[in-house]
């Protein structure tokens, strides 16, 4: 049941009730490939200036998770600011280039496939326009300097387009799938590009580990809004907070923040800074390739991937479950623990970390250097290994080649790495 006026926080009774109804929203279909274990959460961050403290009714952190699961806004359109600050090495811009040649290696080779181009979202400012009409029409461009990408749903089709160089992707949405078709031919899983969509990976790891409150009232875009507030109650995370700014009267998540244990700048932090709940346009939604264009089919070049290619779908909140969804197609994950500090763990088929040496691609190599770049050694009963760490996801590579990876510090993963051992 749901908590009293002057209880402010979910209850472990609560939290089955909030799962059945939660996921309605809509979303963007952008299918990603990222390989890189620090990137296996794509940050979204906006500098967005909030405004005013709106006097609104009283309302319980369980009514407002129950807001949020009601919420089914099918019309939208608005801008998105995003940043994201992973706390990754100043390489030059070389992680950036590395991530998006990692994910072409899983794409199609196109630089309009968004497997490839949408891993620009893991570093620096981005400004996203998006725009959504039902669950058969979404648009999300993400503008550049003097250039502009865009990926297109409109129906069966998906369109990516590169007016950079020019390049167009094409792909059609798989309408047998469990989700109700929102997958690329490919079977790809969209990447968080909303706070919507972030707030909803957030919210799967609500349990008893969890404390949910309402943290007072926000403006957003202009928009009156509910502060909802998630931390976890285990130590030993390198979550500090989630805060999710929820649109008073549609429920629907403005701003998504994210601050590590750690202190400092955020490392997820996505919010609209203008939005609108109008119908848009259906020639929003219209695509033809430009003349002279190249055009890739990603139907027919998807059927040619090896099995051994790398998990598709890598993204999310870097919540241990979605984690452990993530490493599904490669060699099975087992999970340690239990919540904020779960440690999902599976094997590489290999030994240690990929080096320029052992690898049979420029991709590889250069992941092995801008892993190694940044390792601390590390040793316990598992044996020894190294960890690589970013301000949110942490990951042990032992030298036999297992990896533990989760949102937890280097001890809790040393410690998980002793008792999966």
């Amino acid at each position: 049941m749901a908590p009293n006026a002057s209880d402010d926080s979910t209850t472990a009774g609560e939290v089955d009730d909030l799962r059945a109804g939660r996921r309605k929203a809509v979303r963007y279909v952008v299918p990603v490939t990222v390989v890189g274990i620090a990137a296996a959460t794509i940050g979204l961050v906006p500098a967005l200036a909030d405004s005013g403290d709106p006097d609104l009714p009283k309302i319980t952190a369980q009514q407002l998770l129950d807001k949020i699961a009601a919420s089914d806004v099918q019309q939208l359109s608005g801008t998105v600011k995003i940043t994201t600050d992973l706390g990754l090495p100043d390489l030059g811009g070389l992680e950036s280039g590395l991530l998006s040649g990692v994910a072409q290696q899983g794409g199609d080779g196109s630089s309009a496939d968004p497997s490839a181009k949408l891993t620009e979202l893991a570093s620096g400012t981005h400004t996203l326009r998006v725009a959504a009409d039902g669950p058969d029409r979404q648009k999300l461009s993400l503008l550049e300097n003097a250039a502009e990408y865009s990926v297109i749903h409109n129906g069966k089709d998906v369109w990516g387009y590169d007016s950079a160089s020019n390049e167009v992707y094409h792909s059609t949405v798989d309408e047998s799938a469990d989700n109700g078709g929102d997958r690329t031919g490919k079977d790809a899983d969209p990447v968080p590009a909303t706070p919507k969509e972030l707030t909803e990976d957030a919210l799967k790891a609500v349990d008893d580990t969890t404390s949910v409150t309402v943290d007072g009232t926000v403006q957003v875009a202009g928009r009156d809004a509910y502060k909802l507030l998630v931390k976890p109650k285990q130590s030993g995370s390198t979550v500090g907070a989630i805060s999710v700014a929820v649109d008073a009267k549609t429920g629907l998540p403005l701003k998504f923040t994210l601050t590590p244990a750690s202190g400092g700048a955020a490392v997820v932090d996505a919010g609209f800074t203008q939005v609108s709940f109008s119908k848009p346009a259906a020639s929003t939604f219209d695509f033809t390739a430009p003349k002279g264009a190249k055009v890739t089919e990603g139907d027919e070049a998807g059927k040619s991937d090896e099995s051994g290619a790398a998990p598709e779908g890598f993204g999310g909140s870097g919540t241990p479950e979605t984690l452990a969804q993530d490493f599904e197609g490669a060699g099975g994950p087992n999970v340690i623990g239990k919540g904020w500090t779960s440690v999902a763990t599976f094997g590489t088929g290999g030994e240690g970390v990929p080096s320029g040496s052992d690898t049979g691609s420029d991709a590889g190599g250069a992941l092995g250097g801008f892993l190694g770049s940044f390792g601390d050694k590390v040793s316990g009963k598992f044996g020894s290994g190294t960890v690589y760490s970013t301000r949110l996801i942490n990951a042990l590579i032992t030298d036999d080649g297992k990896v533990y990876v989760g949102a937890v510090t280097k001890d809790t993963l040393v410690k998980a790495a002793n008792t999966g051992k």
